[in-house]
């Protein structure tokens, strides 16, 4: 038994004294930052935008590599499973770290410990946007409209917020509009633009052009103050709307376990990027408007979230399948 608690315990002294070196000389390869998304996007741009500032800060090549598919589970297992060195990253959105644990009756890992936090990155910009040809120019005369008319507004999903978006639009302002999901945000605005689907909430990547070109029209912003890219547009509560009960976040998960030293300095190398001059405005241009935590910070909210969204997903009547 004693034999065997010192094998143990020099296990342990072993593989510490072999991490620090690792750690000091940490970068000394190329880092990768896995996403849930195909290239193109928001956070696709955000990411490689992030990525070529930290290439030149570390003195490595920080590469972005794209493995969509299942909700996000796909790249969450990879980097879960990953080698806890700081080699292999997460640019998660909410709906892995979310929608996947909580509405999968076996959820395939456990947002809070089968990763480590590192830093929190930013919020999903969402704009509530019309076709022009609906008589409305205001959130207020959108819902007037919806009861005039019920059930004949037709509004696109192609996500979970999108989904809790309007749910609650339904609940809180007691109307009759049908949902119609898509598969993704490209089609979605495709049949906006063409009349088909009448309103949405999509990103700036997808409606910023068209905004200013005329073919959709802006009502609202899902942000807590508005944005420099569209000022004149109100938030969703300005706009009188319910305060949305969840956060729409991108943030930066590593594998489980992984040295503390080296958490510290992804963490301090991100944050110190996303507060390069124009870096902001660069990336709210995709649709992400940064904000950076500490490692402590980003643990916290995630665990505060699975709770809010939790209820929420309850509230909108989305159960585990």
């Amino acid at each position: 038994m004693i034999k065997s608690v010192i094998a143990f315990v020099g296990a342990i002294v072993i593989a510490a004294l072999a991490a620090a070196p690792a750690a000091a000389q940490y970068p000394s390869k190329p880092i990768r930052i896995v996403l849930q998304f195909p290239a193109g996007g928001a956070t696709d741009a955000a990411a490689r935008i992030l990525g070529q500032a930290l290439t030149k800060s570390m003195g490595q090549p920080v590469i972005v590599e794209n493995r969509p598919g299942a909700d996000g589970a796909i790249a969450a297992e990879v980097v879960s499973k990953a080698a806890p060195d700081g080699y292999t990253v997460f640019l998660a959105s909410n709906t892995p770290m979310m929608q996947v644990p909580l509405l999968r009756k076996v959820p395939p890992y456990d947002p809070v410990t089968d990763f480590t936090p590192i830093t929190d990155v930013g919020r999903y910009i969402f704009i509530l946007v019309v076709n022009p040809a609906l008589p409305v120019k205001s959130v207020a005369e959108l819902v007037a409209y919806a009861r005039a008319n019920p059930g004949k507004l037709n509004f696109g999903s192609f996500s979970s917020v999108g989904q809790l978006m309007f749910a609650q639009m339904r609940t809180t302002t007691n109307t009759d509009m049908v949902l119609i999901p898509y598969k993704g945000e490209a089609p979605t605005i495709v049949d906006v633009l063409a009349g088909r689907t009448h309103f949405t909430f999509a990103t700036p990547a997808s409606t910023l052009a068209h905004i200013k070109d005329g073919k959709l029209r802006p009502l609202a912003i899902l942000l807590s103050a508005r944005s420099g890219l569209l000022p004149e547009v109100p938030t969703t509560v300005e706009a009188g709307m319910a305060p949305f009960s969840v956060a729409t976040f991108v943030s930066l998960f590593g594998p489980p376990r992984m040295p503390p030293e080296i958490v510290a300095r992804l963490n301090k190398e991100f944050n110190a990027a996303m507060q390069l001059p124009g870096m902001r405005e660069q990336i709210e241009r995709q649709g992400v408007q940064l904000a950076g935590s500490t490692p402590e910070e980003l643990g916290s909210f995630i665990k505060q979230q699975l709770g809010a969204w939790g209820r929420a997903f309850s509230e909108a009547g989305m159960k585990p399948e």
